[in-house]
């Protein structure tokens, strides 16, 4: 089995549990606008790909503009208030790098609201690069954010993994041609992956350092 020497981590349902601030922000943004207010669930099944494409999940097309500043301006303390790291998150990272390994992360979210939970959370020096869909102007599953994480630190495709919690992180890593490790509890159901050949499910973060070490 091939000793990783990049972790790529996803950030939302991954490393951090941001659902309770999504959902409320949501909410939030769904009464200012007189639309009914969504459960706690099907927020978070619809999470993952990107702010805007989660407000055009949730409201008509000539609202979306209006709605996506609504949210974002709700969310700036909401991802402060409710935002909790999932278990053993910090002491995996922090043992990732006591071990020499570079680490990443690679997030829908925009940058601005990905860089306020890795600081708020205390693990923003934990890593070696951050890269979010908005700063290459293209969203996971695209590749392309994999891509230039591995070519960023001049590594081979076998030398990285990537850890997610939806079925879009798979889909990434797959035509990335990168590894890929599921860890339940996020926003895809396990089903929904079972059907997929030569994939690593997890039930917690700890069980990443047993997998290539």
């Amino acid at each position: 089995m091939t000793n990783k020497k990049l972790y790529i981590f996803d950030l939302d349902g991954t490393l951090a549990d941001a659902y309770h601030a999504i959902e409320k922000s949501l909410n939030f943004t769904l009464k200012k606008i007189g639309l009914p207010t969504v459960s706690y669930l099907e927020a978070k099944r619809k999470v993952g790909r990107g702010d805007r494409i989660f407000m055009e999940t949730f409201f008509p097309k000539e609202s979306i503009k209006r709605a996506l500043k609504i949210y974002r301006a709700h969310h700036k303390e909401a991802v402060l208030t409710h935002t909790r790291l999932k278990p053993n998150a910090k002491k995996i990272l922090h043992t990732l790098r006591h071990r020499g390994k570079i680490t990443a992360i690679a997030s829908n979210r925009p940058s601005y609201f990905t860089n306020l939970i890795l600081k708020a959370l205390g693990i923003s020096k934990y890593f070696n690069l951050v890269l979010c869909a908005d700063q290459l102007k293209c969203n996971k599953p695209n590749p392309r954010i994999l891509n230039t994480i591995v070519k960023k630190f001049a590594l081979k495709k076998q030398d990285a993994v990537f850890v997610g919690d939806m079925d879009i992180d798979l889909k990434t890593a797959k035509r990335a041609k990168i590894d890929f490790v599921f860890i339940r509890g996020g926003s895809t159901p396990l089903s929904a992956i079972r059907k997929h050949k030569d994939i690593r499910i997890i039930n917690s973060l700890k069980e990443i350092l047993g997998l290539y070490n």
